[in-house]
């Protein structure tokens, strides 16, 4: 039986497919493929975006994740071969969707704890040609995708609540129970995108953020738009862009804890120069923390910068996942910085144009990694403008507007 009731699962259907197509630079038509990928705890909720598809005369193709068992099997107990094995057909199908929804819900948060992360690594190179297969289509605007979070007892657990007060919470952040979801989340779509706007008529050159613990400059770089709902993930309040992941300087520190590969790491400090994390340190989770930037050739720069409003988001305490968690509005807001790869839909021209060329010239970062790293501080965010001129854009979890 499902935590959340059928009103829910329903409500929750038609919020995603609807930021599915807001994902999407051309609207899905009839007969379009479209790939659910679900973790089989979240069956309940597949089930509701499948029927929902259906009405909408789509084509769902439903896939399930490999299980935690699975996945051990594959990291722990596989040779080299059948590690890279890739599912046959696999190819053909990403060639085809018109969008993908991917539904997580883990069993276990703690699995991969005893893989060693090189060997995740390797494995998620061997899936290089699929990921590109996807990105391209994304560029061309014929492929969108959101990403969404059931609730399960190894989520409740890790963030301290009961699997019905999970459940409660992360029904409220997804605004599931109002009347209209859908229409609350155009609502906030167009409030957020009227910051971006006022962000993008300020020609910022640089952000200068402050905290505690954190003295940051995040360049903005050219070619740059700022992006909110997107449709990416549900739910998703934060304003986000790709610096110029050359000229990050300064001090970054994510007082909230962060679960990678079955990881927990608290506090990390990293102290940027030239654009690269010269130091990393961390209260716990040092080793794996230092191994991650050496996992390639971009893991140590920055691809995203983002800030979230106390206004706009329903995300009010810790939730052992950084879907929500990168969502954090609370009394203070937060910002968050992800190590890796860039956001391209920060790109503020054709998606098509932008190559691999064009992203090096421009200093969109290219990693396989993308790790984000959560503050909560209360802070400050300074805006230089190409001009020369100075303003206060955030103070105390909002926008300066």
């Amino acid at each position: 039986m499902s935590v959340l009731s059928q009103v829910d699962l329903e409500n929750y259907a038609e919020v995603l497919v609807w930021a599915l197509a807001q994902s999407r630079e051309k609207p899905l038509k009839n007969k379009d493929i479209v790939l659910i990928r679900y973790d089989i705890p979240g069956l309940a909720l597949t089930e509701a975006v499948y029927s929902r598809l259906m009405d909408m005369h789509l084509m769902p193709v439903a896939m399930a994740m490999p299980s935690p068992y699975m996945e051990m099997e594959r990291y722990l107990n596989s040779s080299y071969s059948q590690l890279l094995f890739q599912q046959p057909g696999l190819s053909e199908l990403y060639s085809h969707v018109a969008g993908i929804i991917t539904i997580l819900a883990p069993e276990d948060l703690t699995h991969l704890q005893t893989v060693d992360p090189r060997t995740i690594a390797e494995g998620r190179r061997s899936d290089d040609l699929n990921r590109q297969i996807l990105q391209r289509r994304k560029q061309a605007g014929v492929l969108g995708w959101t990403t969404c979070l059931y609730p399960t007892e190894a989520l409740a657990t890790a963030s301290g609540m009961t699997l019905e007060e999970y459940a409660t919470a992360l029904t409220r952040a997804c605004w599931l129970n109002m009347p209209s979801p859908v229409k609350e989340w155009k609502r906030l779509q167009r409030e957020i995108q009227g910051v971006c706007d006022w962000l993008g008529s300020m020609d910022i050159s640089s952000l200068h953020v402050e905290s505690e613990n954190i003295n940051l400059k995040v360049p903005v770089g050219n070619n740059r738009q700022f992006v909110g709902v997107s449709g990416g993930n549900i739910p998703g309040y934060e304003i986000y862009f790709a610096p110029d992941a050359r000229a990050v300087e300064g001090t970054y520190y994510a007082d909230q804890p962060s679960l990678r590969y079955g990881h927990l790491v608290i506090g990390a400090s990293l102290d940027f120069s030239e654009g690269i994390a010269a130091r990393v340190e961390s209260e716990r989770g040092q080793v794996f923390l230092q191994d991650q930037m050496y996992s390639d050739a971009g893991a140590r720069r920055v691809g995203e910068f983002s800030l979230t409003d106390t206004r706009f988001s329903r995300v009010d305490r810790f939730m052992a996942h950084t879907l929500l968690d990168e969502n954090f509005g609370g009394e203070t807001g937060n910002c968050h910085i992800a190590l890796g790869g860039a956001v391209v839909e920060s790109f503020s021209g054709p998606s098509e144009l932008l190559t691999p060329e064009l992203e090096d010239e421009l200093g969109f970062n290219r990693s396989d990694m993308h790790w984000d790293l959560v503050n909560t501080q209360p802070k400050r965010v300074t805006a230089w403008c190409r001009s020369g001129s100075s303003s206060m854009i955030y103070e105390n979890g909002q926008f300066c507007l």
